[in-house]
């Protein structure tokens, strides 16, 4: 790789579309969650730029680290999860400006770099020598134990109904020539199925169980601050940003049209509106739904795929 090569990736990786396009789109987003959350509970919300107030605030804060806990697995974790959502986030960008410059199977990459800010939380949690902290990481594990299948398995419906394109540039292109995936009943219930799993990734309620803020404080960041809550905080905006630009790359056609600001705005409503209409839900609840009708509903999604339809 030539020196001008090398400092184009890192541009990618570290400017746009990578780490800091991505940030300022995710606060941004969740700005907008605040907002629209306020304006639904009758209150008038904050400022458009309060969640980069916060993010400076906290980079400004001191960092204070439990006693005994250890020093590389507690600020440690905050890193994993920040890069793992960075790194998702650029293949993701870059697959829709530039369908053709990405690797192949980079979807399957791209789903595993999205279990590390969960992984995150989890060490972050159990590294706190806190018991909130401890029990709100078991909470993350059964959880994410939960979700990922059926998500896995929603995000592989379109895979199979295109015939094994596991190229996100690929599945563009499909949808280029074919129509959208979701105009297909079995991507139909996949979407489904991914968009309620991207909702316990993200951590909003109903399934905001590993923080539930009225029973555990904060759950595994409970111990966390300064620029390592600054950290956590931004990956989660960050999330918020790169899971609804890859349901509507997989299932909508992509994010290089037009329509992708109007789109993106809906997923993100549905995530606002579910979050704020229905209470937390105890975890083996979450369990429950998500290992029997939410796997049953991925399931029948991508069998009918395989048969064609």
């Amino acid at each position: 790789m030539t020196l001008s090569g090398a400092f184009l990736g890192l541009f990618y990786l570290v400017v746009f579309p990578g780490f800091a396009f991505t940030a300022v789109v995710g606060l941004f987003s969740s700005w907008v969650e605040r907002k629209l959350s306020a304006r639904l509970q009758w209150r008038v919300g904050p400022p458009w730029y309060q969640p980069f107030a916060d993010f400076l605030k906290l980079l400004g804060k001191e960092n204070v680290v439990p006693q005994g806990a250890s020093r590389i697995g507690f600020f440690g974790a905050p890193v994993v999860g920040l890069a793992g959502v960075t790194l998702a986030s650029t293949i993701l960008w870059m697959a829709n400006i530039s369908p053709g410059s990405i690797f192949v199977g980079d979807l399957i990459a791209v789903i595993y770099l999205l279990m590390l800010p969960s992984l995150g939380i989890i060490i972050g949690g159990s590294f706190s020598r806190n018991p909130f902290g401890a029990t709100g990481a078991s909470r993350e594990v059964k959880l994410m134990l939960a979700y990922e299948m059926p998500f896995l398995i929603a995000l592989m419906t379109p895979v199979v109904k295109s015939g094994g394109l596991i190229s996100i540039g690929a599945l563009l292109d499909f949808q280029q020539g074919q129509g959208w995936m979701l105009g297909n009943a079995s991507c139909a219930l996949a979407f489904t199925a991914a968009l309620f799993s991207s909702q316990a990734k993200l951590g909003l309620a109903p399934f905001d169980i590993s923080e539930a803020e009225t029973e555990l404080i904060a759950g595994p960041l409970v111990e966390y601050s300064g620029s390592a809550l600054a950290l956590f905080k931004l990956t989660k905006a960050m999330l918020l940003a790169v899971l609804p630009i890859l349901l509507i790359t997989i299932f909508l056609g992509g994010a290089r049209t037009p329509r992708t600001p109007l789109t993106y705005v809906l997923v993100l409503g549905f995530f606002i509106v579910l979050k704020n209409t229905n209470p937390r839900v105890r975890i083996d609840q979450a369990m429950r739904f998500f290992w029997i009708p939410l796997l049953a509903l991925a399931t029948l999604g991508i069998v009918l795929a395989a048969v064609g339809v």
